[in-house]
């Protein structure tokens, strides 16, 4: 009988599908603000819990998260019947969390499979250098590919530390984050506005000085803090776990050729226009996106199967990791749902105090407002949703963002990227990062622990651009 119980699910759902044709949308007008407690209890599940209750939530945080998501959905599927919560739930799942979890699987599967053979010495000048690096890559193989190719070697390069946490937070803030402002392949909010129409290079001529100054100073700051931890006594731990080799060099090569393909299928998927598409309960699925992710799934098949066992035993590449940002994003992407609805509604909904914010009393944008809105609710948010909310609600028009509003876009476009890095969930290779982190050994900040982190550090330094860049 429990062997028959999910295709009989999967017929139901078959069958009900034509009556949730118009299902997907959900007026956030029509909705409260308690419509938001699960999202909040995930969030504060994953800030609490691991300290409260830290073997509880080690061993049921799929369970937790999923008793939130159920928390969501069931209400509304009695207030506002089951095709509207079958609806919203395909939408979340075919246009949003299963091609984040694909892309997300083939990076972390691709990158796995790269190994720096050889020992660096994680020395403040080496740390610093990586973080440079993977800013310069972040922008072109995505914060999120950048992450997973750097994090490894980065951490086994400071395996001879007693400090590292604070390195993977900077590495956060800097590759995860800012490093991915200047072009569409660098964060999901900037490619949404390649889709809207801005120009592929417009953001690298307009908030080019911004992020300079961002990485630059982080950077600075990460030195010196480096620096002071490296040449305190007891620092370095009397033998080095990875031994010393003659010659530095790369292992399983192969996967920068797949690491290539994969940015390629994406920046196909937004470049490539088809007519051809499928509307399943209220969502279109687009060819153009189909063929991307069959294609990220064929290049994780090829990398586990091409690259050598022993490049993922060198790597300690395992599954966790991505079990625990699938499971975690699965309550996420769900439970934010009518957060988002309610955000999308504008000055006519529950949020509409902060939308409305944005606007000076003479009618005119604000660009000091917009960047500290789109930024600090991308900092709890999905920050792609979020930028396209603020987009529009400055006009919409791509044409005259880039031009007369120029400032405006690039405010919201510098919110949305560097404030992700203001929490674990603002982005999504900062919970990537921190779970491999911590797969490693590294005792990472908390969720409150990190928000110090950011609190003191980033968020000085948001309010500087803002005076320098945004008034």
């Amino acid at each position: 009988m429990k062997s028959l119980r999910w295709p009989a699910l999967a017929a139901l759902l078959f069958f009900m599908l034509p009556g949730l044709a118009m299902a997907a949308e959900v007026d956030g007008r029509a909705l409260s603000v308690l419509w938001g407690v699960p999202f909040a209890g995930v969030l504060l599940s994953i800030a609490i819990l691991p300290l409260l209750a830290p073997t509880v939530w080690h061993h049921h945080f799929g369970k937790i998260t999923a008793a939130w998501a159920l928390a969501f959905l069931v209400p509304f599927a009695l207030v506002f019947g089951v095709p509207a919560a079958a609806g919203s739930l395909v939408h979340a799942l075919l246009a949003e969390y299963i091609p984040f979890v694909i892309l997300l699987t083939a990076l972390f599967t691709v990158a796995g499979g790269i190994y720096i053979r050889g020992n660096l010495h994680g020395s403040p000048g080496l740390n610093t250098a990586i973080l440079a690096i993977g800013a310069v890559l972040a922008s072109f193989m995505g914060t999120t590919g950048a992450s997973m190719l750097l994090i490894r070697p980065l951490i086994r390069a400071n395996d001879n530390r007693r400090h590292v946490a604070h390195v993977v937070v900077f590495f956060i803030f800097i590759v995860s984050n800012a490093g991915g402002s200047l072009t569409p392949l660098g964060d999901p909010p900037l490619f949404l506005g390649f889709l809207k129409g801005v120009d592929f290079f417009w953001t690298v001529r307009h908030i080019f000085p911004e992020t300079l100054f961002l990485v630059g100073a982080l950077l600075a700051i990460f030195f010196v803090l480096d620096s002071w931890y490296y040449h305190r006594r007891e620092e370095l731990l009397p033998r080095d776990p990875t031994p010393d080799t003659p010659t530095l060099g790369f292992d399983g090569k192969a996967n920068f050729l797949l690491l290539g393909a994969v940015v390629g299928l994406v920046l196909l998927s937004g470049f490539w226009k088809s007519p051809v598409a499928w509307n399943i309960a209220g969502t279109e699925v687009g060819l153009p996106g189909l063929v991307r992710d069959a294609g990220l799934i064929l290049i994780t098949i090829i990398s586990l199967r091409t690259t050598p066992a022993q490049v993922h035993a060198d790597n300690q590449f395992g599954w966790g990791p991505m079990q625990e940002v699938a499971k975690l994003f699965a309550g996420i992407f769900l439970t934010i749902i009518p957060v988002i609805a309610m955000l999308k509604a504008g000055v006519d909904g529950p949020f509409g105090a902060i939308v409305a914010a944005v606007t000076r009393p003479d009618g005119s944008p604000d660009p000091a407002m917009y960047f500290w809105a789109a930024g600090a609710l991308s900092s709890f948010l999905d920050n792609a949703p979020t930028y396209l909310v603020f987009f529009n609600t400055a006009g919409g028009d791509p044409s005259v963002l880039m031009t007369t509003l120029a400032p405006t876009l690039a405010a919201i476009s510098a919110g949305a990227v560097f404030m992700g890095a203001n929490t674990y969930i603002g982005n999504a290779p900062n919970m990537m990062v921190k779970a491999i982190a911590e797969d490693r050994g590294v005792r990472m900040p908390s969720f409150f622990g990190y928000m110090l982190w950011s609190g003191g550090i980033l968020v000085p330094l948001f309010i500087a651009m803002t005076f320098i860049w945004f008034r």
